[in-house]
């Protein structure tokens, strides 16, 4: 499978409204440097630094990335790019440059990530401080509803709420979405020992772990939350991500995932596969129902 394509903010200002922006949060005189897309634009400020302009339209989104970036950076586990200010529409951080991949980076980003798990979350579902119950996941909803209980907590508002809207798509016939049901009505039995909340990125695809010219990792564009810390991995393999066995390895090393979590991959994948169902249909529904089949 593919990556997925980049979550679409809508249109944002043109650069020099992008520097201006940039300006405005930092208070630093500041210069467009290059325009990646409609909604990113590195700036130059006065001091030597280059940061990201970030414009977002959906209401909320911006305080919802803020709010995660910091959330995660404040673990002191993995590298997160600094938050150097944010308004409703606009969002400043550092820039990464770009690095290689390479197997130590991995194994050090397995390491950390396990850390960043353990830093906890106080329920399944519990926003960034300071971060919206209504926050985003890519250009899709993402509801922050705190809950006690993983299984139910997962059925009812990260898996059922997008099945329903992939099945009134198409991207989802019903008879698939039977499958889907029955795994959700069995996940307590499926679901593995308890475990307390995990410190989430949310969002573990590919295209947000960026490797800088140390080899270390920086994790971007979150979707942070509390949740299990096995749905965070299950992310990385749907779509794939460097070294993954070293980052497993590492992650192993500092916090042994519970026994048999390689057969709840496909639980765990259910949401980002119904999220992509419903936002880009394609074969995603057919991949949702398939991952629904390898865990009953």
């Amino acid at each position: 499978m593919t990556a997925r394509p980049a979550g679409d903010s809508g249109p944002g200002p043109d650069a020099a409204g992008a520097a201006a922006a940039a300006a405005r949060l930092t208070g630093r005189g500041a210069a467009v440097r290059r325009r990646l897309s409609a909604a990113l634009t590195e700036v130059a400020l006065d001091d030597g630094r280059v940061v990201m302009v970030k414009h977002d339209e959906h209401p909320g989104a911006v305080r919802a990335e803020a709010a995660g970036l910091r959330w995660l950076a404040a673990a002191g586990a993995v590298r997160i790019p600094a938050v150097h200010g944010h308004d409703a529409r606009c969002l400043v951080t550092d820039r990464v440059a770009p690095g290689r991949p390479g197997a130590r980076g991995a194994h050090r980003f397995g390491r950390d990530l396990a850390a960043l798990h353990a830093a906890g979350a106080p329920a399944f579902g519990a926003p960034p401080p300071g971060g919206p119950e209504e926050a985003r996941i890519g250009r899709a909803p993402l509801r922050n509803t705190p809950g006690a209980d993983w299984p139910r907590w997962y059925a009812e508002h990260r898996v059922l709420p997008y099945l329903r809207r992939a099945v009134d798509t198409g991207a989802v016939r019903p008879a698939g979405a039977a499958v889907v049901e029955d795994v959700m009505e069995r996940l307590p039995e499926l679901a593995g020992p308890a475990e307390p909340p995990a410190r989430l990125h949310g969002d573990l695809w590919n295209g947000n772990v960026l490797w800088d010219p140390e080899g270390r990792v920086r994790l971007i564009d979150p979707a942070a939350h509390g949740g299990h810390r096995e749905t965070d991995l299950a992310m990385l393999r749907l779509f794939g991500c460097p070294h993954l066995d070293r980052v497993l390895a590492g992650y192993q090393e500092v916090a042994p995932l519970a026994d048999g979590w390689s057969a709840r991959v496909g639980i765990h994948q259910l949401f980002p596969l119904l999220v992509h169902a419903v936002l880009f249909g394609g074969g995603y529904g057919e991949q949702a129902v398939a991952a629904a089949r390898t865990a009953g």
